[in-house]
């Protein structure tokens, strides 16, 4: 089974590149924002229980969101494999998601960091947000969320490099060359 990480700073081009690598590998996207959002509206319990924290303006606690993903994971037994998008974000989560992975036989087989200077990552979340008139996306708010990156989120780089399944792409290119790059990297793992 193949179960990736796609990792990189906002604008780095996750959402993009996960696409094309579910539709060439055949792999169950895990968006742990969708699955909230799903959880809530079909009015689960752990969705329920989600949206009181929510409510509250709170994170949903770590082990509350590894159950959920534990349970969209056992509704498709027979996938090749998963991404996982917006999860784990900090190395708490990622050790909880590695236990429960572990607990179902299908590790992590690979982490992907996209790879994009300071200044492309500005350009592109500027472009963005004029193309889809975000007009919460000023300049602060864009720098904002990239430091908050890099001070939160990054150390889950280290976490994976220890366990030596990190890779770093170069993130810089047409969509098309960059994507070639990270199956390069995924055909490496994955033979």
């Amino acid at each position: 089974m193949l179960n990736i990480l796609l990792f990189g700073p906002p604008g780095a081009g996750k959402g993009t590149q996960s696409n094309k690598l579910i539709e060439k590998y055949g792999l169950v996207h895990l968006s742990t924002g969708e699955i909230l959002r799903s959880e809530i509206a079909k009015r689960s319990s752990m969705g329920i229980l989600a949206k009181t924290y929510i409510d509250k303006g709170e994170l949903v606690p770590d082990k509350l969101v590894i159950d959920m993903i534990a349970v969209k994971l056992d509704e498709y037994p027979g996938a090749n494999g998963f991404i996982f998008d917006g999860f784990p974000r900090n190395c708490d989560q990622a050790l909880a998601l590695d236990n429960m992975l572990k607990d179902k036989k299908t590790p992590l087989k690979l982490m992907i960091g996209l790879e994009v200077d300071y200044d492309e990552l500005i350009n592109r979340l500027e472009l963005r947000s004029k193309r889809e008139g975000r007009s919460d996306d000023t300049r602060e708010v864009i720098e904002n969320r990239i430091k908050l990156y890099k001070e939160f989120t990054e150390p889950v780089i280290e976490y994976y490099r220890e366990r030596k399944i990190f890779r770093s792409v170069n993130g810089i290119g047409d969509i098309d060359e960059i994507f070639g790059r990270i199956c390069e990297v995924v055909e490496e793992v994955h033979h």
